[in-house]
């Protein structure tokens, strides 16, 4: 199994033995994916309005102050927005020299120990970015730039993208913990 690119596009893993974390896996997988069909549109604007900037700037002597607070807060929404798709798909980079090594079940205690902590970390990380969100939208924070935009808008973006992922990793763990051994599965 390789956490790399497949040349075969993946539906995922098999659905969850329990009904209500199968339920709610194929509810975020649904949002996951329309938000990865919104990163894609926003990652070709945020081509576009840099093409623009460097057109407008150089071929017309007309510099823009908007296009990149509106470039950066585009990638942060791409980022965050697709992480709970690609960690459903066990897209992320992974180390596989050590799961060749171990026995199936040590293996299987392993991949619980880091999708725990994944998830915990991701829990952590979760907070502080509504936490960053809510000091920007009290505080009426702002870039430093001319044009200033509020700040809540990209952390708004990191926030909601680190809960989906939270989420994500929330019920991949409790699948693994609630899903019975492969052996029970093929009998």
């Amino acid at each position: 199994m390789s956490h790399g690119v497949d040349i075969a596009p993946s539906r995922g893993p098999a659905p969850p033995d329990n009904a209500v974390i199968a339920a709610l896996t194929a509810a975020l997988d649904k949002l996951n994916r329309l938000l990865m069909t919104l990163s894609m549109i926003a990652l070709v604007l945020t081509a576009l309005v840099l093409t623009y900037s460097v057109v407008s700037r150089y071929f017309f002597s007309a510099p823009t102050d908007w296009q990149d607070e509106a470039s950066v807060f585009m990638l942060v929404g791409v980022t965050f927005f697709t992480t709970a798709y690609v960690q459903f798909h066990r897209g992320h980079i992974g180390i596989e020299a050590v799961a060749g090594l171990l026995p199936r079940r040590v293996n299987a205690v392993r991949l619980f120990v880091v999708d725990l902590a994944s998830t915990l970390f991701c829990a952590f990380f979760t907070w502080k970015s509504w936490m960053l969100f809510h000091e920007a939208w009290v505080d009426g924070q702002t870039t430093s730039s001319t044009f200033a935009p509020p700040l809540w808008i990209p952390y708004s973006m990191m926030a909601a993208g680190m809960t989906l992922l939270t989420l994500q990793l929330l019920l991949q763990t409790l699948a693994r913990m609630t899903n019975k051994p492969d052996s029970e599965r093929a009998a």
